[in-house]
């Protein structure tokens, strides 16, 4: 059976163009032709075609093919060897290329110049979320605060991030304690503890005023991922965000500061001028004042055991007949 140029296109998903320039290149002639000069192919020339394009997607050049096919079992093999090793140079070669281009990509939305075995060093199992990294980049994208931070942390050396780790680290723990321990979330103990946070801050990443720190906090409540960056959440403990948050805006309290200024508009500082997410955090937390202690199973049993000679019944609660 014999079949058009048209069609054997249709069949291979070639082009017309492709089965002429094979056919001048002495690799695919038509075994025949209509009687008026239009090249029709035999089901042997649609095998060889077939052969022809097995090694087209293998990479091999036209001449290299043409001679495989002049004598197929001279060195096909080798051949084929050969090109399998090429194939797997090329595979190791892309896999690098990835990699290099997903650290790029992370160093754009976090910052970090780092290789791939210092940020195991320095960081062990510790990730950054990206997609939070990308979306407060989009949010934040354009502001002096976010440039700032982006260029001294592209700036940090391997020490440095150490040393950012280490502080960081010593601070977590301690603010564990003092929850954990009941300090109340406006007390000196827990808005020392936002002060030195905050200080953090402005050491190793950018410009923290109390009403920009009052806006980071607000993201510890609306943002998961944003507090795991904070504290990684095997350390997280129920309520521990919002009375971080908490501790945050007493310390700005402290610092005259009670609410976060308004963000600049997009034509002074690339910023939206209004913070949705900050809005519905403050509603969710504990008023600034208000005396926020953490949960205890002892504070949990003090409220619900009879009071007994020598120990007061909790405050809001009666004693039990007996000991009034």
């Amino acid at each position: 059976m014999s079949y058009t140029v048209g069609q054997v296109a249709g069949f291979a998903g070639v082009t017309v163009r492709t089965l002429h320039h094979y056919d001048r290149a002495g690799l695919l002639t038509p075994s025949e032709r209509s009687p008026g000069g239009y090249r029709l192919y035999g089901d042997a020339d649609l095998a060889r075609l077939q052969q022809i394009l097995f090694y087209r997607e293998l990479g091999f050049a036209l001449d290299e093919i043409a001679e495989i096919l002049a004598d197929p079992g001279a060195d096909a093999l080798d051949r084929l060897r050969a090109r399998r090793a090429a194939l797997r140079a090329r595979i190791a070669e892309l896999e690098r290329l990835v990699e290099v281009t997903e650290r790029a990509m992370e160093v754009q939305r976090t910052g970090v110049r780092l290789s791939p075995r210092e940020r195991s060093e320095v960081f062990g199992d510790l990730t950054f979320d990206l997609s939070y990294a990308t979306e407060a980049g989009l949010k934040w994208q354009g502001s002096a605060a976010h440039r700032q931070a982006m260029a001294r942390a592209s700036e940090h050396t391997k020490e440095d991030w150490a040393r950012i780790m280490a502080e960081a680290a010593a601070w977590r723990e301690e603010v564990l304690a003092a929850f954990d321990a009941g300090e109340p979330a406006d007390g000196p103990t827990a808005t020392a503890l936002a002060e030195r946070h905050r200080n953090h801050i402005e050491r190793w990443f950018t410009d923290c005023p109390p009403d920009t720190h009052l806006r980071v906090a607000a993201d510890f409540v609306a943002d998961p991922r944003a507090f795991a960056l904070l504290v990684p959440e095997p350390q997280q403990r129920p309520g521990l965000a919002a009375y971080l948050a908490e501790a945050v805006r007493a310390n700005a309290a402290a610092h005259g500061v009670h609410e976060p200024k308004s963000h600049p508009g997009p034509e002074v500082d690339g910023v939206a001028p209004s913070d949705p997410v900050e809005a519905r955090t403050r509603s969710r937390t504990p008023v600034a004042g208000a005396r926020t202690r953490a949960r205890t199973p002892r504070a949990d049993a003090e409220e619900t055991r009879p009071a007994s000679p020598g120990h007061a019944a909790p405050r809001g609660h009666a004693a039990p007949r007996g000991h009034r």
